[in-house]
């Protein structure tokens, strides 16, 4: 693997890391750390197949942290699970139980209903969270659905355009990251375009500093004024993930399941915070 991949990695973390991240009290610590240890172990004897599929099942997964952490925010979690309601906690927490029930179905289903019934289920635990966002945001009388829908409408067509550029110039890097790198380029286009109008339209700020740092800068350009300051965050994202998945096709091309691993986790990284946005926007924004 191009140590340079690891490098792109970097800009997503370190002094990146969002306001507010922090670490559970130690014995939930203790308690999640074991069972990301058990699930981890269940899985690498388990040696499931990672298929594009697989990947894709994933999604609702990655939105059910998403919206843990967006009723953890609102003060809608059971005091009990408040302590995992947090960042990085609340992701951490999810990939523990999306991972045992990928091992069970791996045991109990063939490989091509694995798919349907690991994203099934991921979508059953999904629906009430967002149920229960709604319904706070009515409560409140802060809900906001008008903009969120926008933002993920509006990144359909960026993804497109963006995805259609990355083809032409990278055309065998598209080839072999295929499916996974879409929802990549995705993922990172729906941070930044629902970031953009967080900022621009609804009077969000952005929470990780370097993120920060570069709306701030465009919005000391002239430009502001006009088109806001979201725009180049906008174009930062797009470049940044789109090299991403040209430096990790050669790793997906010689090592399928771990670069689709790897792959699938800048997803997340992109589609965790987009959904977060778009849920928080919809519950808090009308206020």
């Amino acid at each position: 693997m191009d140590f340079s991949v690891l490098e792109m990695l970097v800009l997503q973390f370190p002094s990146l890391l969002p306001d507010g991240f922090a670490l559970p009290p130690l014995p939930y610590l203790i308690g999640l750390l074991a069972a990301l240890a058990a699930v981890g172990y269940g899985l690498f004897q388990a040696k499931p197949t990672v298929e594009e599929a697989q990947i894709l099942a994933l999604v609702p997964w990655i939105s059910v942290g998403a919206a843990g952490h967006v009723l953890f925010v609102i003060g809608g979690l059971p005091a009990v699970l408040e302590p995992l309601g947090g960042t990085p906690a609340v992701y951490l927490s999810t990939a523990a139980i999306a991972g045992a029930v990928w091992i069970i179905s791996n045991k109990r289903s063939t490989e091509e209903q694995l798919p349907f019934i690991l994203g099934g289920v991921g979508a059953v635990v999904l629906l009430p969270l967002v149920g229960a966002i709604v319904y706070i945001g009515a409560q409140q009388a802060s809900l906001e659905l008008f903009w969120p829908t926008v933002a993920a409408i509006a990144s359909i067509p960026v993804t497109a355009g963006v995805w259609a550029l990355f083809k032409r110039i990278r055309p065998s890097d598209a080839a072999v990251t295929g499916v996974v790198g879409l929802l990549a380029v995705f993922g990172h286009v729906l941070d930044a375009v629902s970031t953009t109008v967080g900022i621009d339209i609804l009077g969000f700020g952005e929470r990780t500093p370097l993120s920060r740092e570069i709306i701030l800068f465009a919005d000391s350009l002239p430009t502001a004024e006009f088109i806001g300051a979201g725009w180049l965050f906008i174009i930062v994202k797009v470049i940044i993930v789109c090299g991403v998945v040209a430096l990790m096709a050669e790793y997906v091309d010689e090592e399928p399941t771990e670069g689709r691993l790897l792959l699938g986790f800048i997803a997340a990284v992109g589609l965790g915070p987009a959904v977060h946005n778009l849920l928080l926007f919809a519950a808090t924004a009308g206020i």
